[in-house]
């Protein structure tokens, strides 16, 4: 059941949302308006260009796409089990979002689309980091999965059903953390353009610090 995971997921599942919003605002605003936190709309405009033959535009998304599912095998491999649980690697796995940002910066700083590339990346490593555990599912970089859930959640609370309030409140959290990351990461990049990319990069780095001394303590 839900109620089985740590008392950290909302904590954590909160902040990581704020960070995906925000790269992902900077993606729709810099990257040729184009998404990077999660890949229905990279899949949507790969089929489109399908129709213009262009070849460069092609191989951009295919590279986008290509490197969310490094950005997942990376944490797959980090964190294998099924479960979220207090011990495992989550750290290593945020600092190395940390570099792949950080790179990422550097080359959109100079120019470079390639930046896009380290973008989706850290974005994929960011969400396989919480996987399925007892039928709940856990997703940080983007919203369409948990907005279903919940409305399947309301539509039998209509029926009679009871609420599962703890998988209600981090559902509340993750969409609320991914619309303010949105806000915060558009007002950013108006003022600092790229440079707004330090924001995700320093709380990434925080939250693995975090996380690691917490697991010392606990664990």
């Amino acid at each position: 059941m839900i109620s089985q995971l740590p008392k950290w997921v909302e904590v954590g599942a909160f902040i990581l949302a704020l960070v995906a919003g925000f790269i992902n605002a900077i993606g729709l605003l810099s990257f040729e308006h184009q998404s990077v936190s999660h890949l229905s709309g990279t899949a949507t405009l790969l089929g489109a260009s399908l129709l213009s033959f262009s070849l460069h535009k092609m191989l951009h998304l295919v590279g986008v796409l290509f490197a969310f599912l490094l950005g997942s095998i990376l944490s797959g491999f980090l964190l294998h089990g099924a479960s979220l649980k207090l011990g495992r690697h989550y750290d290593t796995a945020l600092f190395l979002e940390a570099v792949l940002l950080s790179i990422s910066l550097v080359l959109l700083y100079s120019g470079s689309f390639y930046g896009h590339f380290f973008a989706s990346a850290a974005c994929g490593l960011q969400n396989a980091l919480a996987t399925t555990y007892s039928g709940a599912i856990v997703r940080t970089t983007h919203v369409t999965g948990i907005f279903t859930d919940l409305g399947i959640m309301v539509g039998k609370l209509l029926r009679g059903q009871p609420l599962d309030q703890r998988k209600a409140k981090l559902f509340a959290f993750i969409i609320i953390g991914f619309v303010l990351g949105g806000t915060l990461g558009a007002l950013l990049f108006v003022k600092y353009q790229f440079m707004a990319l330090l924001f995700p990069i320093i709380s990434c780095v925080l939250l693995a610090i975090i996380y690691r001394e917490y697991a010392k303590r606990c664990g």
